[in-house]
């Protein structure tokens, strides 16, 4: 893989923003601010100021440089040149998801009343959307998409399986956009379980395929 300037200067960009306004927040954080929220949007969790200016900037540091090192230790690092694009566009997404999970996060920690509630499911949505549309075309690797002993030792497998995983992806994006409009009580059937499906389908669906190949 190739990474220029081009490459690297969205997430460059949004790592720098958000060290910025680390130090900003950091200055006008209350001592502890809110950390979790429940499904309600009921806060259930605090933390030190501390953490709350700058665990995301570091997570999206430590993410950045963690996709930076991935193609470069997996055994089959020739594979991402094949979907350098792809791989590209998911890491800028991951990142850009965590900075907009950090200035939501940090303005009501700052008392502005954001819907915590509606606005992590729905960017979460928007997310897997976008990468389950993008599933079919990541090739066979050891650190990114659906990895089983099966998909690993077919590529035709990989395909397949990465292509019901995208639709199914996509279909829990839809879910969480609109879960906070269903029931909380019925969380177990709307959104742990087709969580588990999302999950478990693809594992056996590859284990399926590559018995009967």
């Amino acid at each position: 893989m190739k990474f220029t300037f081009k490459t690297e200067i969205i997430p460059i960009i949004i790592i720098l923003i958000s060290v910025i306004l680390s130090g900003y927040f950091y200055s006008v954080f209350p001592d502890q601010v809110p950390i979790h929220w429940n499904f309600q949007g009921e806060v259930d969790n605090w933390g030190s100021k501390f953490m709350g200016a700058f665990l995301m900037p570091l997570m999206a540091i430590g993410m950045y440089l963690l996709f930076l090192i991935l193609p470069l230790i997996d055994p089959k690092k020739d594979k991402y040149k094949q979907f350098n694009k792809v791989y590209l566009l998911f890491r800028n997404l991951i990142i850009l998801m965590l900075f907009a999970i950090y200035i939501i996060s940090s303005l009501n920690a700052l008392g502005y009343k954001i819907r915590v509630e509606v606005w992590i499911p729905f960017l979460i949505g928007i997310l897997f959307i976008v990468m389950g549309n993008y599933f079919g075309k990541i090739k066979p690797n050891w650190f990114m998409g659906i990895r089983t002993p099966w998909t690993l030792s077919s590529d035709e497998v990989w395909l397949k399986t990465h292509r019901l995983g995208g639709k199914l992806f996509m279909a829990l994006g839809f879910l969480l956009i609109i879960s906070p409009s269903l029931p909380h009580q019925s969380l177990l059937f709307t959104l742990i379980i087709p969580i588990m499906i999302v999950v478990m389908v693809p594992v056996i669906y590859s284990y399926i395929l590559f018995k009967n190949k």
